[in-house]
């Protein structure tokens, strides 16, 4: 175990990985122009994204019972012209994965990397569905 590494046991450690996480999203060549192009309140949904994450792994916080995720990447991909492709998800996963693995350890940890990829495959093929036949 490396000292530097933490479990993730609270809303703080859920709020410094969703943080550090979106930092690398923002500035990434193929994520960066997706999210900056639809989140408006950066600050909002860094705060939205904790309570989500906090639910999933803690099952504490505000964020019981009131997400769905999956409209909200229906929509994503409606606004970026359907151009979202299982690559982006790749990317996300690639992306959440080195944010975890630099900062944390653990049981937690690892539920979130098993949680995202769960959540990533569903999302692409709700937002495949989602488009109809083409």
């Amino acid at each position: 175990m490396t000292s530097e590494k933490k479990e993730i046991e609270s809303r703080e450690e859920v709020s410094l990985l969703v943080r550090g996480f979106y930092a690398k999203i923002r500035v990434h060549a193929e994520l960066g122009p997706i999210f900056n192009g639809i989140v408006e309140d950066w600050e909002q949904h860094l705060e939205r994204l904790t309570d989500f994450w906090e639910m999933v792994l803690l099952q504490t916080g505000p964020g019981a019972g009131k997400f769905n995720p999956v409209p909200v990447h229906k929509e994503v991909d409606n606004r970026v012209n359907n151009e979202i492709e299982q690559r982006h998800f790749g990317n996300w996963l690639e992306l959440w994965f080195e944010t975890i693995d630099s900062k944390f350890e653990g049981v937690v940890a690892d539920y979130a990397k098993n949680h995202a990829r769960k959540m990533a495959h569903i999302l692409f093929f709700k937002i495949l569905e989602g488009r109809g036949h083409q």
